[in-house]
């Protein structure tokens, strides 16, 4: 079946994330826009994720766990997952590494913890928009090692892309699939998100994965097929 998606989606746990765009209110617009299937992928952690699961399961909404990891070198790479589980341990891996610098609110935003009610639950004291201590290098292994999918994020864009930042897409880093809005001369199956930082950047129904199911199971193993495994 074709399922409409947009697996790169902020909430305002990521501090540069609007304060609207909270769990609820990203599903019910998602769903305004006519999508299947959503991920959401906060800046180097998925803390957010149990709140968007839980409230897309009461709404026919698929919502995969996910994060926007940044590398060493300040490269973005979207981080997809099947179960939240295995998005943890790669968060409690990113715990012994990440950069530990203070968050400033009234410069950077807040970095809100919501639960599915929208209600403040915690607040994420380190700044999430620093480096992960993970290399480029590694990070393709790490994540499908926790079961995940590494796609390279905004490819095409010039600034924190493995290729602005490298000058060039390397295959031996080992990534299968990469996120970008145009055509490129990488030659890899491609997804394309919104990397929507308020709600209403979130994709319109355009772009479609067929999959056997509408479930994080059956989406997840169209992405495994479209990476080609």
């Amino acid at each position: 079946m074709k399922l409409f998606y947009d697996f790169h989606i902020h909430s305002c746990l990521s501090p540069c994330g609007d304060e609207e765009s909270t769990p609820n209110n990203i599903v019910n617009m998602a769903l305004i826009k006519g999508l299947n299937v959503i991920a959401l992928s906060d800046h180097n952690t998925g803390k957010n994720c149990p709140a968007a699961i839980a409230v897309g399961k009461k709404n026919g909404l698929v919502v995969l766990p996910a994060m926007e990891l940044t590398t060493s070198e300040d490269i973005h790479v979207l981080c997809l997952f099947e179960r939240y589980e295995d998005l943890q341990k790669l968060e409690e891996r990113l715990q012994k590494t990440r950069f530990r610098i203070k968050n400033k609110p009234e410069i950077f935003g807040r970095q809100r913890i919501l639960n599915e009610n929208d209600e403040v639950i915690g607040e994420e004291e380190d700044l999430l928009i620093v480096s992960s201590g993970i290399s480029v290098e590694e990070v393709a292994a790490l994540v499908e090692g926790f079961g995940g999918i590494a796609v390279p994020a905004h490819v095409d864009k010039a600034a924190n892309s493995v290729i602005a930042v490298l000058g060039a897409f390397d295959y031996g880093l080992g990534f299968k699939l990469v996120e970008c809005a145009h055509e490129t001369d990488v030659n890899l199956p491609r997804i394309v998100d919104s990397d929507a930082h308020y709600l209403w950047d979130i994709s319109e129904a355009e772009h479609s994965i067929e999959a056997e199911t509408c479930s994080a199971h059956g989406v997840f193993a169209a992405l495994k097929k479209l990476c080609g495994d």
